[in-house]
């Protein structure tokens, strides 16, 4: 199949250019932009079924009039000192002067006696932020236009103020997330090019991953949106940067699984078309094999209870079949007609190289294969001993800078308050059948609950125009994104708050951490359905390619150990030694998409080597050592180029990108480099002839004209 598809491909490989030109045109002309489907909202990916989400709904119909946002500005007496009945007096006029101006996207403007602390040091004017969506750019021009405002209004007063909160803090952050990202950009192109350039001395193989994956990008964004239009389907903000960083981790990975077969072909005699057909050949098996497993493990997130999770699935599952027609289609087309220029102008691919490191490397695999095995699994099986202390982290203010405006005063306002100032707990009380809540119903309720555990204070219970509801707004004494704060609402908090329902009534508790508590949950429950399911299919996958029960079994095995290895990594790093509370919340899926789906990737390549060379008549332990000599220049190239996309991620002065960049990077490493390159051939050198039962996928074959044996002295790198 694979050669007749090559010798197509090649054969009419200006037609295959033209193709993709005019589908390229066509598809970019007539597909929505992606952003028409993105939606900021994380609450609006959980399920009703979650009891923050009936409360977000229930508020939201109760109390129409609330505002989109909130900005709080926390005001203090310059000289440090507790504010004078004079001062709240002043910050009563100060807020007033600032409801005058009519700034726009703003309302409520709300001080008082019940918004000075306990300890008179601070003293909050709470402004309603007003827009169409929580990410809509007015909410952030309102409140630059706050700060303006602030100087001149207090001139003269002895007090000093600064606006707070989510919308505050990503004003203060936006100018640190996008020079983050431009660095990030800048540092992966220049890495994926310099690395290339150093593994071919080439700037057209250098170039080729990055036009090719630039195209690929346009035209799945395009796809994406088409489909998420018709299958009414939102996805997050976050999608466009995944989904770059995907095509460009696999997109690169099947570019160097072809140019380095293509380049052994030559070395070894072929002409450039035949070359090329019998690196499809061989190749394209473990590409497409690679590619359908990567597409399973995502397609599986359509079983998440998560909607962030279930809408980006099929959104990647996209990207990358896009990438896998790439693959199989233009590279080899292009490459095809470049021929010997693609590696120009080095004449370094014209040798054969002698004594290599992977030579040695699988000259020790295959003498060893039981010290190599036992090493490699030692070492999977101690970091990912770290998982037992793993905490989830919610808290992204922490990862930014510390010295902004918005930082500072939510410093001051939790000294004053309760730690949890910023982000109330928010109950909800109704009947739910349209009987008006007495006054006494409701001002038990409120008593009751600020008797709850973790609750520092409760605000004045709210009437909603609905008589029926009626809104308490509870301050814990945790930070409101802490972990010790999630786990207080889930199990704690949540139960006393119901009990202290007066009869007749029901509570429902919502506000940031009840929604963290309820994606805490929902993450939990989707990653133990999604990762045995995605362990079970990719297995399915690699029995259909090996024609074997028993090497898809270690190999699925591997995979997981290395998830478990790879976060135990982080775990070590960022809460032992850098003594952090946790790790991003994010991680867990964030590694499976990059570790478990596209580290899969290196597995396929290095057994369907190790397979091929036992068809060539190799016993075990030759194979693999030959296997390693020929794949793992492949799988190091591949492995090095994705770890290090990721790992300029700790470039970044963001805490839970610099997590993220190395929890993938050393993910990636020990894939490619540990357990693909020692731990997998080890193993399969062991186990033997049984590896591939009951298939025997390993008998030797007789080879076709175009795809002669390959002498054990042709080397990969």
């Amino acid at each position: 199949m694979f050669e007749r598809l090559g010798r197509f491909v090649v054969g009419k490989a200006w037609w295959v250019l033209a193709g993709w030109v005019l589908a390229a045109i066509a598809i970019i002309a007539t597909t929505p932009s992606l952003s028409d489907i993105t939606s900021a909202d994380q609450e609006s990916f959980l399920p009703h079924s979650y009891e923050s989400v009936q409360a977000t709904e229930l508020g939201m119909k109760a109390f129409p009039q609330q505002a989109t946002a909130t900005a709080t500005i926390v005001v203090k007496r310059a000289d440090g000192k507790p504010l004078t009945p004079a001062d709240e007096a002043r910050v009563g006029q100060f807020a007033q002067a600032l409801k005058a101006r009519n700034i726009p996207a703003t309302s409520g403007y709300q001080t008082g006696p019940q918004a000075v602390a306990p300890d008179k040091s601070v003293q909050v004017v709470s402004v309603g932020l007003d827009a169409t969506t929580p990410d809509d750019p007015a909410l952030l021009d309102s409140v630059r236009d706050l700060r303006s405002a602030i100087g001149p209004d207090l001139a003269g007063s002895g007090l000093t103020a600064g606006v707070a909160g989510d919308v505050a803090s990503f004003v203060d952050n936006e100018d640190t997330f996008n020079k983050a990202f431009a660095v990030v950009g800048v540092a992966t192109i220049i890495l994926i090019i310099g690395l290339i350039l150093i593994i071919f001395r080439s700037p057209i193989a250098a170039l080729l991953p990055v036009v090719v994956v630039s195209v690929v990008l346009t035209i799945t964004n395009g796809l994406v949106a088409a489909a998420g239009k018709a299958f009414d389907l939102n996805v997050s903000q976050d999608l466009q940067t995944i989904m770059l960083i995907v095509l460009f981790g696999i997109g690169t990975d099947y570019i160097l699984f072809l140019l380095f077969r293509y380049r052994e072909r030559l070395r070894a005699g072929d002409d450039k078309r035949t070359a090329m057909i019998v690196s499809v050949q061989r190749v394209g098996e473990v590409i497409t094999s690679a590619a359908g497993a990567v597409i399973v493990a995502f397609l599986v997130l359509l079983l998440a209870s998560l909607g962030f999770f279930g809408s980006l699935g099929p959104a990647l599952a996209i990207a990358v079949a896009v990438m896998l027609i790439t693959s199989l289609t233009l590279i080899p087309a292009v490459v095809s007609l470049l021929g010997r220029y693609v590696f120009w102008p080095s004449k370094a691919w014209q040798r054969t190289p002698k004594a290599t490191l992977s030579r040695r490397l699988g000259t020790a695999v295959g003498r060893r294969p039981a010290l190599v095995a036992a090493a490699s699994g030692a070492l999977l099986v101690a970091l990912a001993a770290g998982v037992l202390g793993y905490k989830a982290d919610y808290d992204f203010s922490a990862g930014f800078p510390q010295d902004t405006e918005s930082a500072k005063a939510a410093k001051d306002l939790q000294r004053g308050f309760a730690a949890g100032a910023l982000a109330p707990t928010e109950v909800y009380l109704t009947t739910g059948n349209g009987t008006p809540l007495t006054e006494q119903q409701v001002t038990d309720f409120a008593a009751a609950a600020a008797k709850a555990p973790g609750v520092g204070r409760v605000q004045p219970p709210e009437r909603s125009s609905d008589p029926s509801v009626a809104r308490v707004n509870l301050l814990l004494n945790e930070n409101p994104v802490s972990n010790e704060a999630i786990t207080l609402v889930r199990d704690d908090l949540r139960d006393a708050v119901h009990e202290a329902a007066p009869p007749g009534t029901k509570a429902l508790v919502g506000g940031t951490t009840a929604i963290f508590a309820d994606i805490n949950s929902a993450n939990n429950r989707d990653l133990s359905v999604i990762l045995p399911v995605a362990a079970g299919l990719i297995a399915l996958i690699l029995a259909l390619l090996l024609r074997s029960l028993v090497a898809p079994i270690y190999l699925v095995i591997a995979v997981l150990l290395n998830f478990a290895a790879t976060l135990g990594a982080t775990v070590y790093l960022f809460q032992g030694l850098q003594d952090k509370p946790g790790v991003t919340f994010q991680l867990p899926i964030i590694l499976y998409l990059f570790v478990v789906a596209i580290g899969t990737d290196y597995n396929i390549l290095m057994i369907a080597r190790l397979r091929e060379e036992a068809r060539e008549g190799n016993e075990p332990h030759q194979a693999a050592a030959i296997g390693v000599e020929h794949a793992g220049p492949t799988v190091a190239a591949a492995g090095l180029i994705l770890a290090g996309t990721f790992g300029v991620l700790m470039l970044a002065p963001i805490s839970f990108l610099q997590q993220m960049g190395f929890a993938v990077a050393i993910g990636i490493v020990l894939s490619a480099f540990v357990m693909s390159m020692f731990f997998v051939p080890a193993l399969t050198a062991l186990i033997g002839h049984k590896a591939w039962w009951p298939g025997h996928g390993d008998e030797r074959r007789v080879s076709g004209p175009q795809a002669p044996p390959e002498p054990a002295s042709v080397a990969n790198a």
